[in-house]
Parts: C-alpha cells; structure tokens; sequence
C-alpha cells in the first residue's frame, strides 16, 4: 500500500469518474494520451516516495534560518529541487512554448499531490512557476527574455508580495509606492510581510511581483498596479547585476512549515528599489488574481494531499497496531490481541477520512479538469466550465483545508498517544496544513467571495450549471434500486442548497444583506458538504456497476452480502469497487445530514454574532 496517494483512487476519478480521456478528443489535447499522463504520474509517485518524502521531518527540524541578512534552506532541499526541477515536474501544465510539456491542469494537480504535503520544501518551486506564469501572460516580450525562462527553469525564484503590516487581507489599504523614473521603470518603497519564500539559497536570482500604488494614483484597488523587482538587477547580456535595495527584515518562527521562509521584506530603504511594471498601470489586482486563483486551488490540492497521506498512514498503523482483544471477546483475559483497526470506533476515523478524502479529490480534480475544458471548448461550453471553475474554487480552497486539517487531526488520534509525539510524521502533517486555511485569502474570505460574488456572478448562471451537472447525476443513477435510499437523501440535499440560494436572493430583495454576510462560512459548508455527497454518490453509481459485472464473471450473486464480502478479499478491484459503496454510504448517512442544520441555522436570520456587544465578549 502506497504511504502518499491512492493510486487507483486517483485512476478512478481521472479516467472512470471524471473521463479525462474525452479530452483527446479536443484539438488542444489530441496529441497527448493516457499512457503519457500515467508515466508523469508514476514518475512524480516514484521520486515523492524515494525523495520527498525520507526527507519530510529532516526539513522540518532544521528549518529556515536567517544569516547576514539571506535565508538559508535545510540542506536537504537543494537535492530535492535538483531532483525535482531534473525530472520536469514542475513544468508539467507550462505551455511548450515556454519550456514546459502542456499537460492538461488536472493531471498536473495529480502529480502535484504526491508532494504536496511537503508544502515547507514545495513553496519555493511553486512561487517561481506561478510568478513565471505571470510574466508569461502579462508580460513584455523583453520580460519574457529577461526573466521567465530562467524562472521555468528553476535557476531563478519568485514571490507573490501582496501584504503590508496595517493593512492585512484589506489589500487596498497598501502604502508601499512606486516612483516614475524618466526612463520609464520605477522606484519602489514601502514594507511587506508574510512573503512566502521571499528569499533563499535555492536560487541564483529571486523576481518579485509586488503590489504597489504609483503615485498620485487613486485609493483602493482600484489604483494598485504590480511590478517586477529582481533581488539582483539583470544586464542586458543577461548576468546578473548589483543587489537591488530590498532587504530581509525577519523571518517568521511559525507553528509549521518550517523550512519555508515568511519573510518581512523591506523595499528602497536606500531609494534605489529598481523596479518594472508588469501589465498596464493599475490592473495590479486583476493581474494578481490570475495567481491567486491558481495559488488557491493549490491550497485546496494541499488539504486534499494532506489528509491523503495522513489518512494512508494512519491506515497503515491501525493495521499493524496490535492492542485489545476483538470487541466479543473483551471480557475474555486469554483472547488473543487484535490490530486496532478492528475496533469499532478506530473504524468510524478511518471511515470518515477515508470518505472525506475520496470525496475532496474528485472535487479539487474537477475543479481542475473544469480548467481544461475550458480551454479545450468554445462558445457557451467554455464559459459554462469557466463559471463551474470560479463557483468551484473558493469551496476547493476553504472546504478542503478545513476539512483536510480534521482529517490530520482523526489520524493522530488513530495513532493514540503516539500521534501526538514526533517518532512519527502525523504530528507535522497536522502543523503544516493549519496554515492552509489562513493564507491566500483565510476561508472567511473565501465565503464572502463565494456568497457575495460568485453566487451572483452572470445572473446566477454559474450556481444554476453546477446544480444542472448535479443533477444529471441523479438522473443516471435514479433506476438503480439499490441507489433509491441514498439518491433521496442526495436529491433533499440538493434541494436544499437550490432553496438556500432563492432564500439569500430573497434577502437581498428586501435588504437584509447582513444575513448572507454574516452566514457566508456556513453556507460554505452547506455548499462544501452537498458537494462531496454528490460527488461520492456519483462514484457509488459506477462502483456498482462494475461490482456488478466482477460478480457476474465470478458467478457471485450481488444480493449475497457475504459472497461479495468474501470476493472482495480475493479480488482487488471488487474490493476497490465495494470500499467506494461504503465510504458513499457511510457520508451521505453520517455527514450529509449537517446540511440540514447549516440551513436551519441560516434560516433562522439570528444574528447574534452581531447583536453581541463588543464588552459582552469578555469583561476586562
């Protein structure tokens, strides 16, 4: 059993499930195949296994560590992205053109999540790709020659300096500035904290894109503009140049992720930041967004990868853990000792994250491959997949990192006493997710994104697609007898999110936007869990058709519970098959029905949390 990722849960989603396949079909991807994904895939398994993941807890324990001024990474670093950067999976999804192998978005998440996990290390190659991306869609042709390629080929980093000590996740309120220069580049000032990777000795040169205000521009988002600023300024022949006036102020000692630096930076303290604009003045915002919609989705793939290999590991021990006899045997001193896993309630963790997990992959999977067919599609295809895209990506990147954070915590209570120590990695998993859903935009924001934009986004258009996608599903599956139960659970779900929606227009119409507002995480949540009971609904469909056909080539009457049960430990894929029943069961029994008390508290428009006088939270 693998340690890291399920792989054939992921070849089921991919190709059973989501039918990637199709995709060859399209002009944009009719030169790649199933066999070139798998070998990327098997590829990324194989170095996660031997590389990454030997040296997860050794990055930890040495940690980042500020000298003279620069960052020096655990050493186990430097082989890993030599390693890594070697093998080309960083620039699996960047175009040929720049370098990179065009693969489809989802299958680069799928190799991403072997290694994303280890999100100290990962931090690093991933800023400089999305960076790089930036400058690829935005930038100039001399840009392009000057920075990105080097950024692609992993000889230089990058950053993504958004925010300021005042101002926080109120980006607009930024004071850093950039002064106008005759020959047309600029000067920058200001300060900035929590800069992910804002320096390291990985990499010869580091370009940052930082948001700033030229001056004399408006308040607001509406008047930030972003800029390149090398660390090193770059000569025309392409070497690098003196130091540029940004210094590391600090580095942040956090509760994980240690081996990556969260810098505060410092920029023209000397008055000579040296730096360009990228894209025209003041679409700072718009430009930023494209990676940060990237760098979201990545944190829904980080609690996904997480609970993933939390989960396994967690698997793994209550498999070879061996303590207390069998539940019927309790009062019998002599009974032999069982592994863990036979326990009842070790049973229910598993259970739940192993639900939660498949469930979070297939959403983060088609929210990616939603991606792909944009940009395989035309017309009004291409922008029905777009809007699932952006309704899809605030619940991937919120649902999924709390969610995933709940699963690492189940798998150090699976491990007991044990889990909480560091002889074993499950303690870190838990540390280094937290911050998922804090960065790029807590999952607060998120919500409010979700509720207050995307909802309403082209009419409501894009909630009532991914509602007719949902639906389709239960039409395929509503003949299916032994689907009758779950399906009616499913449809009520789906139901009441299609209500909840009307309920917030309501609001709106008669002024009472405080009520979405102030509900936006719950309806997240309410959002988040519908989605995953669909989703595992919709595996349970297949799981059972194809349990079907392996029972009736083994001459097993899929009615005998205890001839598939026995089945099942003789043949892989109808255990597989039969495990995908039960994780669909076991949610929509236990989990879906939260839907309905996220509704119930939502309806009932109580608005306490504002209500409550600031002094009636605690007296001084």
């Amino acid at each position: 059993m693998g340690l890291i990722v399920d792989r054939r849960d992921q070849e089921f989603v991919l190709y059973e499930m989501l039918g990637l396949q199709e995709l060859f079909q399209t002009p944009r991807f009719a030169d790649y195949s199933k066999d070139m994904f798998d070998m990327a895939i098997d590829l990324s398994k194989r170095i996660s296994e031997e590389e990454v993941l030997p040296r997860y807890m050794e990055g930890d324990r040495e940690g980042a560590k500020l000298v003279n001024g620069e960052v020096k990474v655990p050493q186990c670093y430097h082989h890993l992205h030599k390693v890594m950067n070697d093998s080309g999976l960083f620039t699996m999804a960047v175009s040929p053109e720049a370098g990179g192998q065009g693969f489809p978005y989802v299958i680069d998440l799928a190799a991403r999540e072997y290694y994303v996990f280890n999100m100290g290390f990962l931090l690093y190659p991933e800023a400089a790709v999305g960076a790089a991306h930036l400058i690829e869609v935005y930038g100039t042709e001399e840009q392009k020659k000057k920075y990105m390629y080097k950024m692609y080929e992993g000889k230089w980093g990058g950053t993504m300096v958004l925010t300021e000590p005042e101002a926080g996740s109120d980006v607009g309120n930024l004071k850093t500035k950039a002064i106008l220069q005759p020959d047309g580049t600029y000067k920058i000032v200001g300060s900035k904290i929590f800069i992910s990777g804002g320096d390291s000795d990985l990499f010869e040169n580091i370009v940052h894109p930082v948001l700033a205000r030229i001056e004399g521009d408006p308040a607001g988002t509406s008047g930030i503009s972003i800029f390149l600023v090398p660390k090193y300024l770059v000569n025309d022949d392409g070497t690098l140049g003196r130091k540029n006036d940004v210094t590391i102020t600090g580095i942040e000692h956090k509760m994980g992720l240690k081996g990556s630096a969260t810098c505060s930076m410092s920029f023209g303290d000397n008055g000579n930041c040296y730096a360009e604009l990228l894209g025209q003045p003041r679409q700072g915002m718009k430009i930023m967004f494209q990676m940060m919609n990237e760098a979201r989705l990545g944190m829904g793939l980080q609690g996904l990868g997480t609970a993933s290999i939390a989960y396994l590991h967690a698997l793994n021990y209550a498999k070879e853990r061996k303590q207390g006899a069998d539940i019927l045997n309790m009062q019998n001193p002599e009974a032999p000792r069982v592994s863990i896993i036979n326990h009842p309630d070790v049973r229910r963790m598993l259970l739940w994250m192993k639900s939660h997990v498949e469930g979070m992959r297939a959403l983060v999977y088609l929210c990616a491959l939603a991606i792909d067919r944009k940009e395989a599609s035309e017309g009004e295809e291409a922008e029905k997949w777009h809007g699932i895209m952006e309704l899809l990506v605030p619940i991937s990147k919120a649902y999924c990192t709390d969610m995933g954070f709940r699963v690492t915590e189940l798998a150090i209570q699976v491990y007991g006493g044990y889990g909480y120590c560091q002889d074993y990695p499950v303690e870190q998993f838990m540390r280094d997710l937290k911050i998922a859903s804090i960065y790029e935009g807590t999952n607060g924001i998120q919500a409010l994104d979700l509720v207050g934009r995307k909802m309403s986004q082209k009419k409501g258009a894009n909630f009532i697609n991914f509602l007719g996608e949902i639906n389709k599903t239960l039409a395929r599956y509503k003949d299916n007898p032994r689907l009758a139960d779950i399906s009616k659970d499913v449809q009520d779900a789906v139901n009441l999110l299609a209500d909840m929606g009307m309920f917030f227009v309501q609001c709106g119409k008669e002024g009472k936007f405080l009520i979405p507002i102030s509900n936006a995480y719950s309806f997240l949540n309410l959002m988040g869990t519908v989605a995953l009971g669909w989703l595992l609904f919709w595996q349970s469909g297949i799981a059972y058709e194809k349990l079907d056909e392996i029972c009736k080539q083994n001459n097993v009457d899929v009615n005998d519970k205890k001839a598939v049960a026995q089945l099942a430990k003789e043949h892989k894929d109808a255990a597989f098959y039969s495990g995908k029943i039960h994780s669909a069961r076991y949610y929509i029994t236990h989990v879906l029905p939260f839907a309905q008390s996220y509704a119930k508290a939502i309806k009932s428009q109580n608005l306490s949390m504002l209500d409550i006088p600031e002094e009636g939270f605690a007296i001084e």
